[in-house]
């Protein structure tokens, strides 16, 4: 039984661990929106936005039918580096440009915290949702970076 236990608090570290970044990128996400001059990239930002919401959401329903408890709304360390970082580029004129820099910062780190998540032995009902999750926020982060190469201008 310790075993069984064990796996479940690992699962559950995992679930954590992603319900925090997808909240984090909600976050970061909505004060790009804020800062964006471009109508483009604020309506991608905000639509990154809720779909990060709806991960967390997903995540969160999976951890408490395993039986864990639900983790608090608070928004990390990283939200708080991010936008601190954001304003400071925002004062200093940077522009969307900068914007979406910050951006590839954060979505940078919520495709590394899935593909982490990808390779810890979990239930198959979890992998399936941490792959469809990974596969949405790897595309996002490809157009994050696209946006930026062609200097913020939304196609």
């Amino acid at each position: 039984m310790a075993m069984n236990e064990a796996g479940m608090d690992a699962h559950f570290e995992v679930l954590k661990s992603l319900i925090e970044s997808c909240r984090d990128a909600q976050a970061g996400y909505l004060i790009a929106a804020e800062h964006a001059r471009n109508a483009e990239l604020r309506t991608f930002f905000t639509g990154q936005s809720m779909e990060r919401a709806r991960f967390a959401s997903e995540l969160d329903g999976v951890l408490r039918r395993m039986g864990g408890a639900a983790i608090s709304r608070h928004t990390g360390i990283v939200d708080r580096i991010n936008r601190a970082w954001l304003e400071l580029k925002q004062k200093l004129g940077a522009g969307d440009s900068g914007v979406l820099e910050n951006v590839e910062a954060f979505e940078r780190n919520s495709v590394s915290a899935y593909r982490t998540a990808l390779t810890a032995k979990v239930p198959d009902e979890l992998h399936a949702v941490i792959e469809r999750h990974s596969e949405s926020i790897s595309a996002a982060y490809d157009q994050v970076c696209a946006l930026r190469d062609m200097g913020g201008k939304a196609a």
